[in-house]
């Protein structure tokens, strides 16, 4: 269905997983998900929330141990990850940091627990290079209705 698409997911809940097979599901995209070492982050949030600003602080973004395709076959990427204190989750900064060369549109994608704060605005920053398309936001407790808001949100992208 969606040639040239990619899913690019990192999931520390499993929400942001759910969401992107949502998205698998309304697009037929590929899909790579994001994976870092075993033992990067806790299994409590708070903890997981204070690593990963302590990575922030000390500009040590984790190593991502997923394998990657070949980004220049696909035109757009969506990119998902969850909210982390109103941010782009670091895995995901790791990917995007990681994007020098490609030449395609992005769009994010997110969970969050209610309060997503200026998670867009934070993912357009880390790539000023790329045209981001608009992104969709769900909180978690409203992923079992997800597959409407994926399916107005890929309408939006595929008629662009």
């Amino acid at each position: 269905m969606a040639e040239n698409v990619l899913i690019v997911a990192y999931s520390w809940s499993g929400h942001t997983a759910q969401l992107a097979t949502a998205i698998q599901r309304a697009t037929g995209a590929d899909r790579l998900d994001l994976t870092v070492a075993a033992g990067t982050f806790p299994n409590d949030m708070y903890a997981t929330a204070d690593v990963a600003n302590q990575q922030l602080a000390s500009d040590q973004l984790p190593t991502l141990t997923s394998e990657w395709p070949r980004l220049d076959q696909y035109q757009l990427l969506l990119i998902g990850g969850p909210v982390w204190s109103a941010k782009v989750a670091t895995p995901v900064r790791s990917f995007l940091q990681q994007l020098q060369g490609y030449r395609g549109t992005v769009a994010p994608f997110y969970t969050d627990a209610g309060t997503p704060g200026e998670y867009e605005a934070d993912f357009a920053k880390l790539v000023p290079n790329l045209p981001v398309a608009t992104g969709l936001g769900v909180a978690a407790s409203e992923l079992a209705q997800a597959d409407q808001a994926v399916a107005k949100w890929w309408q939006k992208l595929s008629n662009k």
